[in-house]
């Protein structure tokens, strides 16, 4: 760990030399990112700019989270109002979207980040990454956007153990995928499908569950927690079911596995993956 620590701040070392943009989502690797980048860029004179896509496919929430979180580190926020359904051509959730959404993204972050005087964009991904099935890291590559916790050899848990060493208000911040997520590829996506997966997300995190996916197939809604959590959804079924069904859905359901990140790539063939990662250094 202190190995890869070093690396990360030779990096960051570097990177400042010139002005930086951090990718900004407001979790934790994009909030130690941006961190180091403000201790770097203090010591060199230099600037960092944190900027945020604010995208129809994240809940509002989390852009007040990157503003709170942008502030309290001190470095100044961009927000991009982006309309990626439509302009990403996402919106029948191809397997390649997450490819097509990241170039599109960060291609606007890119652009902005130039004409603001930065000549590097640096982005969160971390080693764990590349194990699931994340056709976007070709995208990142491709614009030449950096990954430094990746370059470092960072883990999440080591992302999450450096944040709260350095204080960040979100080192324990739960992982936050996009919305488009909780549907099957080849689903047509709306605006007004998201913000009620997103409704139902929020009531469920209000019940205090830190790991839960609200996974919609049709006109049932999968709800994935941690296992831990798996009895207590079972007592509560009642009230639960209720405000879910409320929301539209016709048929509310616990899945017995729990909660797994990338649950919805589990079908797709190791073909489609391939292609989809070609590039990335991903394994299968």
């Amino acid at each position: 760990m202190d190995e890869k620590q070093r690396r990360l701040h030779q990096l960051m070392d570097e990177y400042a030399d010139g002005d930086v943009a951090v990718a900004f989502s407001g979790g934790a690797d994009s909030g130690l990112l941006l961190k180091l980048a403000v201790i770097h860029a203090k010591e060199k004179g230099t600037q960092v700019l944190a900027v945020t896509a604010g995208t129809e496919l994240h809940p509002a929430e989390d852009m007040e989270i990157a503003r709170k979180v942008a502030l309290e580190m001190g470095a100044e926020h961009m927000v991009l109002e982006v309309r990626e359904l439509q302009a990403a051509g996402i919106e029948r959730n191809p397997v390649d979207r997450c490819y097509r959404c990241k170039k599109y993204l960060f291609k606007a972050v890119k652009d902005a980040a130039k004409q603001a005087g930065a000549k590097v964009v640096l982005d969160g991904t971390n080693v764990d990454d590349l194990k699931q099935y994340r056709p976007g890291l070709r995208a990142l590559e491709e614009l030449g956007i950096q990954s430094p916790l990746k370059e470092a050899g960072l883990t999440k848990t080591q992302v999450r153990q450096l944040a709260e060493e350095y204080g960040i208000s979100v080192a324990n911040r739960p992982a936050a995928p996009c919305l488009a997520t909780r549907f099957p590829y080849g689903e047509t996506l709306t605006v007004d499908k998201l913000r009620r997966v997103g409704q139902g997300e929020d009531y469920l995190k209000g019940l205090g569950l830190y790991n839960v996916r609200l996974r919609v197939h049709g006109d049932v809604a999968r709800i994935e927690a941690d296992e831990k959590d798996l009895e207590r959804l079972v007592g509560e079924r009642k009230d639960i079911a209720r405000k879910l069904k409320a929301l539209g859905y016709g048929y509310v359901t616990l899945d017995l596995e729990g909660f797994r990140s990338g649950s919805m790539d589990e079908g797709l063939p190791c073909r489609v993956k391939e292609e989809t990662k070609r590039g990335t250094g991903q394994k299968l």
